[in-house]
Formats: structure tokens, sequence, C-alpha cells
């Protein structure tokens, strides 16, 4: 008889929680998928701590689970719903958010060999879960990697890279960025209060992204990954006039609303002499863990068909899946782990690789 979605989760009830339910009925059990004896689920506790204390629970959930007869591998991921509680300490006082200084061309990085600038027409399409898992991955495969979040209204890599320590400065009060899952990480959001609103004019922003790219100590990198904005705006024309980019990798789903967006950003890009690396269809599948179904949500081949139709390179499909916002979420992007969803973030750091791109 085939193993049931019921069959993991009664005997998850077995499990008694030290403060409440038992594990079954607690809220905490996620994507759930059973395919033949393999078994798989997700324990998302309500803070970081809670999930620290969970260990112990998640062990014996996976013991038992293992014990369950038919059952031949079991994956049992304990992650956090919400951030960990800090104390409030004042950012440091790194005048951030000056007007630019004027400079001649585009200029270099101090230590970086090569910048890829991770873009998009719209919001929502996943560039930023795609900037994040990309640097880990090709950290992975020995690269050495710098990930700067230039969002500067939006700032979104903290969380999902799991970073809340503020930078140092040295002594020449050069900024050192934190280094996390292999990778030197900088964003606007470890400079201020994060409950602080940006409310900057184009001056401001230029000079932001000046500081972020010329007052790091990115150390010796063999590429820098700068995960944009949406948009066509400000920060992406100083990035491209100002900054000596190797190239840019557009991140689009395959719903033709978001590909009219992504084709403007390439417009841009091709404007202002930036060389297209390639196009990565996002969201592209939905695989159902119960029963298995693939499902387009947002349609499918789009960007390939759009490459295509562009004459650059299409870098790969990557799939729409809950663990993907999970790991997020708790600060760990999926790319550190194993598995299907590691394995497509890796294939496309190999194809960045092998085409001479990194």
């Amino acid at each position: 008889m085939a193993l049931t979605r019921d069959d993991i989760l009664n005997e998850l009830r077995r499990i008694e929680l030290p403060d409440g339910p038992n594990l079954a009925d607690s809220d905490m059990i996620r994507a759930l998928s059973v395919d033949g004896g393999e078994v798989r689920f997700v324990i998302e506790a309500p803070t970081p701590e809670a999930a620290a204390a969970l260990a112990p629970v998640r062990d014996v959930a996976e013991r038992a689970v293992k014990s369950i007869a038919g059952v031949d591998k079991v994956s049992v991921v304990l992650t956090a719903h919400g951030p960990a509680s800090k104390p409030q300490t004042p950012p440091p006082d790194l005048k951030i958010g000056r007007h630019p200084t004027p400079q001649q061309g585009r200029q270099p990085v101090l230590g970086v060999k090569k910048i890829i600038a991770i873009g998009s027409g719209k919001g929502g399409v996943g560039k930023s879960t795609v900037s994040s898992n990309l640097a880990v991955a090709l950290a992975r495969q020995g690269v050495k990697v710098g990930l700067l979040d230039a969002d500067i209204y939006g700032p979104s890599q903290p969380r999902m890279m799991g970073v809340d320590e503020r930078p140092k400065l040295n002594k020449d009060d050069k900024i050192i960025p934190p280094v996390v899952h292999g990778v030197a990480m900088m964003s606007i959001g470890l400079l201020v209060d994060p409950d602080q609103a940006l409310a900057w004019r184009g001056p401001m922003l230029m000079g932001a992204l000046q500081q972020l790219l010329g007052d790091v100590v990115w150390g010796e990198l063999d590429v820098l990954i700068i995960d944009l904005p949406p948009g066509t705006g400000d920060v992406q024309l100083t990035l491209g006039q100002k900054t000596e980019v190797t190239g840019t990798i557009v991140v689009s789903t395959p719903q033709d609303v978001a590909l009219l967006d992504a084709r403007r950003a390439i417009t841009m890009f091709k404007k202002l002499e930036t060389p297209i690396l390639g196009l990565v269809e996002n969201m592209s599948a939905y695989i159902c863990p119960e029963c298995g179904h693939e499902a387009h949500i947002f349609g499918h081949g789009g960007v390939r068909d759009e490459a295509g139709k562009l004459g650059v390179p299409f870098l790969g499909e990557l799939p729409l899946d809950l663990d993907v916002r999970l790991a997020g979420d708790a600060g760990t992007p999926v790319a550190t782990g194993q598995g299907p969803l590691a394995d497509a973030y890796a294939q496309l750091a190999k194809r960045l690789i092998d085409s001479g791109a990194v």
C-alpha cells in the first residue's frame, strides 16, 4: 500500500511539543511531500530562537518518520518564519547618502575582476532571490564572490542572506563587508535603521551607489554580483554610465506582462552599451508536493522564446517552490543545500563559468 501524507501526519501527531499541541497540529509543518519512499517536509518555527529550541524535536521527527514501513529516505528542514530578535544598536555613522562626487567615464571597482548586474523590468519576478542564490552557488564552485544589494529603497539581501551585523570600518574609514555563505555582502540595509524609510531623490541614490561600490573593501573578487532595483531608473543609469560592468543578466517570469518590462530593461542596457549575458526564466514551473503535477502558473517558455528573438543566451529555468521562499526568509539561500533546487542554481553558475562570464 502506497504511503500517504496522512500516514506521515499521524506519526507526527505522536510527537508532543514542550509548550503546545503535538507537532502535526502545531501549524508548523510545511511543504510535506511523499514521493514513493521519499518523504520531505519543513518545520517552520515562528522565530530563529524557537527553531534552535526545536532542533531535538526535528531529530525525533526524522527518526519517527524513518521508522514507518515503506519509508526509505527522510529530509526534514528546520527553519524560522520571523527574524531573530536582537538588541537595538544604532547604525554606524558612515554618512551614507551624500551627493555623488564627479568622475570621468566608467571606473573599475578596486580588486574586482568582473561585475555582473542582475536586473529586471519589474518587481516581483524573484530577481533578489536569483542574485543571492547565484552568488552562493558560484562561491560553492570556488569562485570568489561579492554581492551588492543596490536596491536602495527596498534592500532585501540582509534578510535573504541572514546578515544582521553592522559592518565595521578599517583604519582608512572604509567599510568592511560581512562574509556569509562564502559571499562578501553589502547592503544599505546594514547601514541604516531597518524601520527608516529612505526618502531620497536621484542625486542621493547615485551618491549612495557610488559609496557602496567605492568605499567598501571588497578584497580580491573574481566577480561582484549587483542586485539592481526593479525598473530602469537612476541606479541602473548611474551604474551603466559610471562603472565598468562586465554584463547583465535579466530575470523574468514567463508571463507576458513581465516580458514586456524585461524588454524595456534590455533596451536600456543596450543603450548603455552593457552586454546582455543572458535571460533567466524564474518561477518557470510549480510541482505540487501532494500529487507531483507540474503546473505552469505564469506560463512557460516565454523567456526562452524572447531570448531567441533577441539573439541573447538563455541561461535556464528556475522553479517556483515553497522551499525557496522558506530558505530566503530564514536567511539561508536554498543554494546552500542539496537537491533539485540547489542543483538548478549550481547549473546556472556553471553555465556562467563555462561561458567565461565569470
